[in-house]
C-alpha cells in the first residue's frame, strides 16, 4: 500500500489527486508544517530536504510531487499519453504547472507572511502567475484539458495552484476558459476528495 506524507499545499495535493482517480489505495499522514515536524528525524530520513509531500511505495520513496504524477501515471497506466508527441506535450505543460505556476503562486504566499510585508513585492507576484494563468487560459479556450482532448498528469499539476488562487483569479476577471476548466475539475468526485483530504 502507497503511503503518503502531506500538507494542505497544492504540492502535496497533486499525488493525492491522481491517486483518487486512479482509485489506487493509499494511507494518509498529515504533517503539521507549523509545528515543524517536517524537520524532525523520521521525516528528513525520508526526505532530507525537510518537504512534503513524500511518497512511499515499497522500498521507493519519492519527494517531488512531479514526480510522483509520473510514477503514478506509469504505475496505474493512465493519464500519461503513450504517443511520443501527446506525451511530449503533456510533459511541457506538467512543467509549466510545476515550474512557471506554483513557484509564483508560493512567492505571493511567502511575500505576504514576513514582517515586513512588500505591497509591491506581492503586486509583482500575483501579476507573474496571473500572465501565466493566461498562457492556461488561451490553451484552455482551444482544448479540453491542459495538455489537449484526454486529461492528463498535467491537470493534476495545475488544479491545485488555480483552486489556491481563486480569489486572485475572480480579482483579475476574465480567465473564463481556466475558470471552468476549474468548475469541471472541481466537480469530479475523485478531485474532490481528494482537496478534502487535507
Amino acid at each position: 500500500m502507497i503511503e503518503m506524507y502531506v500538507a494542505a499545499t497544492g504540492n502535496g495535493r497533486r499525488p493525492l489527486l491522481m491517486l483518487e482517480e486512479c482509485g489506487i489505495p493509499y494511507t494518509l499522514t498529515k504533517v503539521d508544517l507549523t509545528k515543524g515536524e517536517q524537520k524532525s528525524a523520521a521525516f528528513t530520513a525520508m526526505n532530507p530536504a525537510a518537504a512534503i509531500p513524500v511518497m512511499k511505495d515499497g522500498d521507493l520513496v519519492l519527494s517531488q510531487g512531479a514526480a510522483m504524477l509520473l510514477h503514478l501515471a506509469e504505475t496505474a497506466g493512465r493519464f500519461l499519453p503513450k504517443d511520443r508527441a501527446a506525451r511530449a506535450k503533456t510533459l511541457q505543460w506538467l512543467m509549466f504547472a510545476v515550474t512557471d505556476c506554483a513557484p509564483a503562486s508560493s512567492a505571493i504566499f511567502y511575500a505576504g507572511n514576513v514582517p515586513e510585508k512588500s505591497a509591491p513585492t506581492i503586486a509583482a507576484f500575483e501579476e507573474r502567475l496571473l500572465k501565466m494563468f493566461g498562457v492556461a487560459d488561451a490553451q484552455l479556450a482551444k482544448a479540453k484539458w491542459l495538455a489537449g482532448d484526454e486529461m492528463t498528469v498535467a491537470d493534476f499539476a495545475l488544479y491545485p495552484v488555480v483552486h489556491a488562487r481563486a480569489a486572485l483569479i475572480d480579482k483579475a476577471g476574465g480567465l473564463g476558459a481556466l475558470k471552468a476548466w476549474a468548475a469541471k475539475m472541481a466537480a469530479r468526485p475523485a478531485i474532490a476528495k481528494a482537496m478534502a483530504a487535507v
